[in-house]
């Protein structure tokens, strides 16, 4: 692909899109991103750093008409997905993208998968990803190149989401068997991984590509958390596996809020072992050197 490459991107302001507009500027890209119109207050500011660092905004919705959302994209090459939501915009809203991708010419799609691998895990295993499953299915026979990204678990997710840390009780609480492998990336690294394999012209056919920033266990975890804050954590162990899947069954039953459980389906996916990779492609762009977690951490001032 170019270095002149132009990337539509949809998920501008959030968390992993404001990173990956950077991380495509930096390679040459040129950025056109989709917002909703009438933004205010800290939308605004967001969507005037945007414009500040070189992105040009086109207003518009994921929902809008195929016709319309077309014109958004114009001439971009790649359309780039990283939103956030349930299945209105997961399955149906990156259907809809898919559709204007195609009617705009483009020639890949990367679709908001960025987790662990998706593609080894079984529908009811995890309901947030069981809409990415969904929605990867409608894939299935577009000309476009569709591009997976994953990258394992957020590191912003592990210290943060997943309500393993207690900092005020000095506690790290885990599932499963402390030495089971994890796959952990930050933000940050996903987003420059991402550009990387976007901007890769052997990959306009699409694929899978699999990073990790590191490969921990629970204990490295646990280890690289207590150097990175200079505190000590007492690790705590919750359950076995097989105790983390029942409590999950439990808590299904007593509310109607799936999000009430699903950080604790994130974990059984990963202590498991089933959302594991069996391989990276990190090699792939040996340029980039993702941060540890020992350094995020440090770097983050948690703990403090």
């Amino acid at each position: 692909m170019a270095a002149q490459a132009e990337v539509f991107l949809v998920g501008a302001t959030g968390l992993l899109g404001n990173r990956l507009t950077s991380a495509f500027l930096a390679k040459g890209a040129t950025v056109r991103a989709l917002v909703r119109p009438g933004a205010t207050g800290e939308k605004k500011q967001a969507l005037d750093a945007l414009k500040a660092k070189g992105v040009e905004l086109v207003e518009g919705d994921i929902t809008d008409p195929t016709d319309r959302l077309a014109a958004a994209i114009g001439g971009a090459q790649t359309v780039v997905s990283a939103i956030q939501g349930g299945p209105d915009l997961i399955v149906d809203g990156q259907a809809n993208l898919l559709t204007a991708a195609e009617q705009a010419g483009a020639a890949r799609f990367v679709p908001s998968d960025f987790a662990i691998d998706i593609t080894r895990l079984d529908d009811g295993d995890n309901f947030m990803i069981d809409w990415r499953r969904q929605a990867a299915a409608g894939f299935a026979g577009t000309p476009l190149g569709v591009l997976s990204v994953l990258n394992g678990a957020f590191v912003e997710v592990m210290v943060g989401f997943m309500d393993l840390i207690d900092w005020e009780k000095g506690t790290l609480s885990h599932w499963g068997n402390p030495d089971q492998p994890l796959d952990l990336t930050t933000v940050q690294d996903t987003a420059a991984y991402t550009a990387a394999a976007v901007l890769d012209p052997a990959l306009t056919n699409g694929g899978t590509m699999r990073f990790a920033g590191e490969v921990v266990s629970m204990l490295h975890f646990h280890a690289a958390v207590e150097r990175g804050t200079g505190r000590k954590l007492e690790l705590r162990t919750l359950g076995t596996a097989e105790e983390l899947r029942s409590e999950i069954e439990h808590r299904a039953k007593a509310t109607q809020n799936p999000f009430d459980y699903v950080a604790l389906q994130y974990q059984w996916c990963m202590v498991t072992g089933k959302g594991k990779f069996d391989s990276l492609d990190n090699d792939r762009y040996a340029e980039i050197k993702p941060t540890s977690v020992e350094e995020f951490v440090r770097g983050a001032g948690l703990g403090a």
